[in-house]
């Protein structure tokens, strides 16, 4: 199979334009798995490929004025810009002051690397995970509509597809209906890992149940629920809409709804764990209801607060394990934490450049309910073995 996909994205036959990587700096060590994948690829097929990266950089003025340069010729290539708008690790002297990047300075490094490729691109393609200004995602009254219109200044620039990962709200793509968007869900990724991390987990009905934490999230964990064949029960937001808070109506409870998860092991998926205090909060109130254990997974786990208040829900046994992806920055006090189990994406990043770039359909790399069901019958029959070993001696 290995040796079958190397041949047919990057096999002597393939008479497609050259393709070419540009990684901005909060993306490169994504950028760098994603790389290694395809290089390996080419290389299995008989290409004498050691990079596809286009070299690049936005460097700044004292002032805190930027420009972005592409290094080298790019005409005629298929280029893929990759971008993490959430890395807060980057920074720039400003006024001779060190600056933390924002989503918007990261945001405007994009917009200025595609200038300089001023047009001569065979087409432009944008790997934003972690979406810009996703969490606006609806507009009320007198609001800004950020995601959608950054959507549109990209499509205005000739930008042809963007691919994206479990978008806040995934409707934004009706603002540039004419461009590629793609919103991708690592859930088969999630799963291998919690298997692979907890061998002793049980997906039978009786054991393992999955739980939305709220109903925003509810599509995600049914898709899980579906897949597993498991129950579901789902939280809802209490919340006091008399006051806003941070940009938003404070929680005053959360509800459960659905059946008794005594016993169970219970996984709790959602998009972002920002401050974290909704999950833990859910998390504690599982553990109230006697459940087994519990996980947690977020695509995009940035812990705001830092992991501190996870740390103490982890002692106090309240969590057993929380998930998240390396779509974007994870700062290092995260990945070393016992509780936090990281989900490597670049694998599947790397087949939707290739299928992209191959101009082929990507509908059976969207769906990975083959995948997953695969995944179940390996693990239920290594499960299987397992007890009649045990048995046996």
């Amino acid at each position: 199979m290995k040796e079958q996909t190397a041949k047919f994205f990057f096999g002597p036959d393939n008479h497609l334009p050259p393709l070419g990587i540009v990684s901005l700096e909060g993306a490169s060590a994504l950028s760098d798995k994603i790389e290694a994948h395809l290089v390996r690829w080419a290389q299995q097929a008989g290409r004498d490929t050691t990079t596809f990266r286009i070299p690049c950089s936005c460097p700044r003025f004292s002032s805190g004025d930027g420009k972005g340069l592409i290094q080298s010729t790019v005409r005629g290539y298929d280029l893929f810009f990759i971008v993490d708008v959430g890395n807060y690790s980057c920074t720039y002297k400003f006024f001779g002051k060190e600056n933390r990047m924002s989503p918007d300075d990261h945001f405007q490094d994009l917009k200025r690397l595609i200038q300089a490729v001023s047009g001569k691109a065979h087409r432009i393609n944008v790997i934003m995970p972690l979406l810009y200004g996703g969490r606006q995602h609806r507009r009320n009254y007198r609001e800004s509509l950020d995601c959608a219109f950054a959507l549109q200044e990209l499509q205005n620039m000739g930008v042809q597809n963007v691919v994206t990962f479990d978008a806040h709200d995934p409707r934004v793509q009706n603002a540039v209906p004419l461009m590629g968007f793609d919103n991708l869900m690592p859930s088969y990724q999630v799963l291998k890992a919690l298997f692979r991390n907890f061998p002793d987990l049980s997906t039978d009905r009786d054991s393992f149940m999955l739980i939305s934490p709220d109903e925003g999230a509810l599509s995600r964990n049914m898709y899980y629920a579906s897949a597993l064949g498991v129950d579901l029960g789902m939280f809802y937001k209490r919340r006091d809409y008399s006051q806003v808070v941070n940009g938003r109506n404070p929680i005053v409870a959360h509800e459960y709804l659905g059946s008794d998860v005594a016993g169970k092991d219970v996984f709790i998926t959602d998009d972002i764990i920002a401050s974290g205090e909704s999950m833990l909060d859910i998390a504690y109130n599982l553990r109230q209801r006697n459940a087994r254990r519990i996980f947690a997974f977020a695509t995009y786990g940035i812990f705001t607060n830092g992991p501190e208040v996870f740390d103490k829900a982890y002692r106090e046994g309240a969590i057993n394990g929380v998930f998240g992806s390396n779509l974007t920055y994870l700062a290092p006090e995260i990945k070393e934490r016992p509780w936090f189990f990281e989900v490597d994406v670049s694998k599947y990043i790397a087949y939707f450049i290739a299928a992209l770039h191959h101009d082929m359909s990507a509908g059976a790399l969207i769906d990975s309910h083959e995948k997953i069901k695969a995944l179940l019958e390996k693990r239920r029959a290594e499960q299987s073995t397992r007890k009649g070993a045990q048995l046996e001696f």
